[in-house]
């Protein structure tokens, strides 16, 4: 493929990039917003997801680095199978999370002292991170399907550490927050 042919492929994603990382904060954000129970919608409380998420948060931390490990040893394929399944379990943690709190009310942290800091700075900084990952997935992604390989890999050093931080804090959070659970 040629420099320019590489480039449309990333110019024809950039509006995508850019529209999604804005839409999926601001959908998260507002639908985290709705009760569908508190609003008079029969529908049971999705309270067993939490763990199912927390899990699939464990998981993609553990595909990210077994893919960073595929590709420092030269496996591609393994790694851009092992990319695609991390997006995926983002994905499906994005959508329970959002199902869970459309169902649930939310659950303070019942913590005391030094331990509510830890926890709140926790939480802060992996809501922060979450929403900042997101176009660097996405641009790390469109790079490797372009083909541009050399700007994948730059941008990967960037994406990578932020992803595996939200996705190992998402547990962490769970694991703080889940004796609070009714």
């Amino acid at each position: 493929m040629s420099n320019n042919s590489q480039s449309d492929v990333e110019k024809k994603y950039n509006k995508w990039i850019v529209i999604l990382s804005i839409f999926i904060p601001l959908a998260v954000a507002a639908l985290f917003g709705v009760n569908l129970r508190r609003l008079g919608v029969d529908v049971q409380p999705l309270t067993f997801l939490p763990p199912i998420y927390a899990t699939i948060n464990g998981l993609t931390a553990v595909i990210l680095i077994a893919a960073l490990w595929a590709i420092k040893n030269k496996n591609i394929a393994l790694h851009e199978k092992l990319m695609k399944t991390a997006i995926l379990c983002s994905v499906l943690f994005l959508l329970m999370y959002i199902a869970y709190h459309m169902t649930s009310d939310s659950t303070r942290f019942g913590g005391e002292g030094m331990i509510r800091y830890v926890y709140y700075f926790i939480l802060i900084t992996h809501i922060i991170l979450s929403v900042v990952v997101i176009p660097f997935v996405l641009i790390t992604y469109v790079r490797a399907l372009a083909k541009r390989f050399d700007r994948h890999k730059k941008i990967a050093r960037i994406t990578f550490p932020i992803w595996l931080y939200v996705a190992v804090t998402g547990v962490i959070v769970y694991f703080m927050i889940s004796p609070y659970y009714v």
